[in-house]
Formats: structure tokens, sequence, C-alpha cells
């Protein structure tokens, strides 16, 4: 008796070890459908289910979180958003492309602080010294073939790699190499260029064979040069009637800033080869997420092919994406393993893929991002918050009234309505930012704080709001008088036409933009900060700091 009793007790203490692993593992288990749950709960009425969607999922300690879909595949046939659907990646493909250049560093094939011409000797500097640094962290000074006016009427073209770059290699630099951070699609493209030059691979073979293959990313590839069995989500861009198709791209003008296709499924698998430490050194890792420094001593919120930012305080480093009928967004927070990744598959919303991966983020971490709830004011309590502010040097955010509501804008921006929080506190709807008016003991309003996630900016009043401009009545038959085709540069046309008593101007490539009249010679557009002024047989485009003129066709 006394041996079963001793035998009963030792398989009890067996047991109990693993009745308390069970336990455990159940607790864990709830606990991330809970997060689950409630990370659906924030970010599901975002999405409306007959328009675009996104695919999503959340990581977090090497754990799928959530992996959920939402909002249709295809509008147009009436398909629903799957989670292990293949989508445009955009800009996020500058992670592959940097990582590439520099496993060729680690290779010793290349050094970030080559200058190009050792690579592309044939590439016209002017005189200066652009180092493959300065392409990977947007402070080259090279123009951006994508800013360009005439880009929209080139896009749908097959060109070689270097008929691309013949397009943007003989425009003046936009600034002194590494004296400034500007966001560019050309130095990216150089750095495609670079990788074939050096690896004698083509930039689709290279990122296949050395990053996806070995990561086991099957369904990730350079659209045009591979495919995989993952079903391709459609995409879509705004029309006058909700959505429809998006415009057609050639793929091989995004190249290596934009060009990849994958899924959530694996770009987790990205995310959790860099923890690992695969492919490169920790040291090159790091280098990849530290904040690049410019000649005059001050860091740049980017690296080498990442953002480097944050989410509710945490360290973040991420990116977006923008691409014919996509946009998309990744982030890695790596001090508390967590990572998300959106990819919508319209390129003009209805959600804004950044603010969804960011709410998500800081659920995931238990600092969940404040929701915006607007309330009622009484229209007096608009009164005394028109005014000008200044972001920086040259640059203001005006506030206006404007009938009940308040009007945002910014310089070279269109305005914006923003919703009260408060009396003194106002957001944009659709993002995370709100303004808070600070006030004087008189009462007066000194300064507005932009709170934005991860930090807060002061803005300084200097004076009262500029007159806004309003449109006055002229003849139809003085508009009609304007009305044709005027050609800004070779192949990029402003079309100007009447509907009744409406103006309106589309650009080549664009869509149809209402105008009015500030006078019979001036006109301007509420949807855009650009004002049309008319000189003898054609007019001049004023917008963003510049002067376009152009004449009639």
């Amino acid at each position: 008796m006394l041996l079963r009793t001793a035998i009963c007790a030792a398989v009890l203490l067996l047991c109990q070890p693993h009745a308390a692993l069970a336990q455990d593992a159940a607790r864990a288990t709830l606990a991330e459908q809970d997060l689950a749950g409630r990370i659906d709960a924030a970010i599901a009425p975002m999405f409306q289910p007959a328009a675009p969607g996104a695919t999503v999922i959340v990581v977090k300690d090497g754990k799928t979180v959530l992996r959920r879909a939402y909002g249709m595949s295809d509008t147009a046939k009436g398909v629903k958003m799957a989670p292990e659907m293949a989508l445009r990646l955009g800009s996020i493909t500058k992670q592959f492309t940097s990582t590439g250049i520099l496993m060729l560093a680690e290779e010793g094939k290349l050094s970030v602080d080559d200058d190009i011409t050792k690579h592309l000797p044939d590439y016209p500097t002017r005189g200066k010294k652009i180092t493959i640094a300065q392409l990977l962290t947007h402070t080259s000074g090279i123009a951006s073939y994508t800013a360009k006016p005439d880009y929209r009427t080139r896009m749908t073209q097959d060109l070689t790699v270097a008929q691309m770059i013949d397009s943007f290699k003989d425009d003046p630099l936009d600034f002194e190499p590494g004296s400034q951070y500007r966001y560019n699609n050309s130095g990216y493209f150089l750095l495609g260029a670079i990788i074939e030059k050096i690896s004698g691979q083509s930039y689709a073979s290279f990122v296949e064979q050395r990053i996806f293959v070995p990561l086991g990313m099957n369904d990730t590839y350079y659209e045009g040069h591979g495919s995989s069995k993952a079903p391709v989500a459609a995409g879509h861009m705004r029309v006058e009637s909700g959505f429809g198709p998006a415009h057609p791209l050639s793929m091989t003008q995004p190249y290596a800033a934009g060009s990849l296709v994958s899924t959530v499924d694996d770009l987790a698998r990205w995310d959790a080869a860099i923890r690992a430490g695969r492919l490169l050194k920790p040291a090159s890792w790091q280098k990849a997420f530290t904040p690049y420094r410019l000649a005059d001593g001050k860091d740049i919120n980017y690296g080498y092919g990442w953002e480097v930012a944050t989410v509710q305080g945490a360290p973040m480093v991420g990116h977006g994406g923008g691409i014919n009928g996509f946009s998309t967004y990744a982030l890695r927070l790596p001090e508390q393993k967590v990572y998300v990744a959106v990819l919508t598959n319209s390129d003009s919303g209805p959600v804004n893929p950044g603010v969804v991966a960011r709410k998500a983020a800081g659920i995931a971490i238990g600092k969940p991002h404040r929701e915006f709830r607007e309330v009622a004011l009484q229209p007096a309590a608009l009164n005394g918050l028109a005014g000008a502010f200044e972001v920086e040097k040259g640059v203001q955010r005006v506030f206006r009234r404007q009938g009940d509501s308040l009007v945002m804008q910014r310089s070279g921006r269109p305005p914006v309505v923003v919703k009260p929080l408060s009396a003194n506190e106002f957001f944009i709807p659709g993002t995370l930012e709100y303004f808070e008016f600070q006030r004087n003991e008189q009462g007066v309003v000194t300064q507005v704080l932009q709170h934005y996630d991860g930090g807060t900016l002061v803005q300084p009043r200097v004076g009262d709001a500029p007159a806004g401009r309003r449109a006055v009545k002229i003849a139809d038959g003085a508009f009609d008088a304007r009305v044709g085709r005027y050609e800004l540069r070779p192949g990029f046309v402003m079309e100007l036409s009447r509907e009744g008593g409406r103006y309106f101007a589309q650009a080549t490539g664009q869509g149809k933009l209402e105008i009015f009249p500030m006078s019979e010679t001036v006109f301007f557009s509420n949807d855009v900060d650009a004002e049309i002024s008319f000189e003898g047989q054609g007019f001049v485009l004023k917008q963003g700091g510049r002067n376009l003129p152009a004449r009639k066709l």
C-alpha cells in the first residue's frame, strides 16, 4: 500500500509540470486571441466591404497574432480579398535593393562610399562626387524621374535600364550631393543598375536567387519576371463612380525602386530572416537601420532603404509604398519583436496603410493610439483660431474658418478640413495627426502643436491667415476663348474645357480638376495648390514654388 502511494505521488509530481505547461499554453493562446480581437476591432471599421481592401499580418515574438483580409480583391468582378493574395509592394522593394547592395559590399565587390562612377563610369555627375550611400539615403541630389511633369505620359512604355537612365541622367542636380534629403526613385534605379553590373545578373534574377529562394519567399518576385501560385489582387484607383482599374504601368520603370510583388506571409518570412540575422552580418543590418548623417551633421529619418521613426515611443524601422493600383506599409519594432505589414489594392484610398499598420502595432505593444471622435462645437468656438503658423523656414501652415468648419493648408498642399476633438484640438480624418492650439494669458492663440505618432512639433503663430482665394463670376464667353490644349513640355499637355458654367483642367495622364476664376485671367484649384495665369497666347502654371510656362497648341 505504501509502495502504491509513493508511485502515485511520483506520477502526480511528474504530471504537475505538464499540467502547468498546458495551462500556460492555454493562457497564451487566449491572450493572443484577445490581442487579435482588439487589433481587428480597431482596424476592421476602416475598410468598406464593397471597396478595395487589404491583407494584414501582425507578428509578435515570432508568432502570427493576426492574419486577415478585408474588402474586395476585385471590385468589378466581386471577388473578396483573401490573406494569401499577392499585391504590388511599391517602394517596400527598396529594402530588398539595399540588402542586395550590402551583400555585395560584404563580399568586397563595392563600398557604400564608392563614387557611383566607379561602377557606372558613363553617368554624368558634373564634377560632383555622388556615393552609393547617397543613392541609398535619397541624398544624392539626382532628380527623381517619377517627379518629372511628363512621367505619367511615359509610364506605359517598356524601356531598357539604359533607356530609363538616359531619361534623367542629364537633368540638373536638385542640390549639392549629401546636403539634403529628398525622396528619389532615380537613386534606387541606379542601385539596381549597379547590382546588375557587379553581379552579372539581371536585378530580377539577383533578388530571386540571392534573397527570395534562400528565405523561402516563394510568392515574391519582380512583376513580369516571375510568378507564384498565390492569386494576385487587382489594382484600383478612384473614379467618379467609386473605384475602377488603375492606370497601366510598364514594370520596367519602377525596377529596383518598386517592382516587386509579394504576400504578407512572405513579408513575415522576410522579417523573421532579419531577426535571425540572415543574409547580412549584424553590423550591416545595424547600418541599414541607422539614420544617415548629412554633410552639416544633421541626421535624417532614413537609413539604407528603411525609414527610421517611432510608434508610440517605440523605435521603429519601416517603409511605405505607392504604385499604380496599390498602397502599402510594413514596419518592424525590433525591441518589442513586432512586425506589421499592410498591403492595400488601391492607390487612392479609402484607407491609409501606414495608419492601419501603426494602429495595429500600437495595440500589439500595449500602447493603443488615441481614438479620434468628433465633437460638436458652436461656430463661435472657431473664432480666434485662424492664422499663419511657421512649420519651418519658408513653409507655413494656415488655418482659416470657412462657415462652420476649420480648414488647414500647408504650403504647397491642398486644403484639408480638420475636425474638432475639443475647443482647442482638431484632427485630420484618416490620420493619426491632430493639432492643439495654445493661448496666452489673454486668451490669444500664440502657437499650435502638431501631434503625430512619434512626436510633437511646435509651430509659432507668425501672422494673420492670408486672404483665401475667392471665385468670382465671369462670362462663359471669356473662358471659351481659353478653351483648348496647352503644351507645358513635349508630350505633356493640359487641356482646358467648359461644362455648362463649370471650368476644368486636365493634364496628360491625370484626372480632371475643376478650376475657379479669381479674374478673367487667373484661375485656381481647390484640389491642388496651383494657379493658372494667362499671358498672351499661353499661360503660366504656378505650383510647388515653380512657374511653368505653357503655349497653346
